[in-house]
C-alpha cells in the first residue's frame, strides 16, 4: 500500500465528512445568526432561547437531508470494502 493511496483515502474520507455535515452546520449557523439578531433587537438574553430553534432546525435538516448523507456515507463505506484487498497487502 503506497502513500499516496493512504492520502488520497484520507483525503476522500475528510471530504465526505465536509460535506456530510455542511448542510447541518449551515442551518446551525443561518439559525443561530437569526436568533442572535433577534436577542440583540428585543435585549432578551435568554440563553435557552438560542438552542430550541438550532435544535428543531438540525433535526428537520436530518430529516430532509437524511437520505441524501447516508447515500454518500454508503458509496463511501462501499468504497472503503470493495477495496479492501488493496489495504492488506
Amino acid at each position: 500500500m503506497s502513500t499516496e493511496f493512504v492520502l488520497s483515502i484520507a483525503e476522500r474520507g475528510v471530504w465526505i465528512v465536509l460535506i456530510v455535515s455542511g448542510p447541518l452546520l449551515i442551518v446551525a449557523l443561518a439559525l443561530g445568526l437569526i436568533v442572535s439578531i433577534f436577542q440583540a433587537t428585543t435585549q432578551i438574553q435568554e440563553q435557552t432561547l438560542a438552542f430550541i430553534p438550532k435544535i428543531v432546525g438540525v433535526l428537520a435538516c436530518l430529516v430532509i437531508f437524511g437520505p441524501w448523507m447516508l447515500s454518500h456515507l454508503m458509496n463511501f463505506t462501499y468504497y472503503i470494502f470493495s477495496n479492501l484487498h488493496r489495504f492488506i497487502g
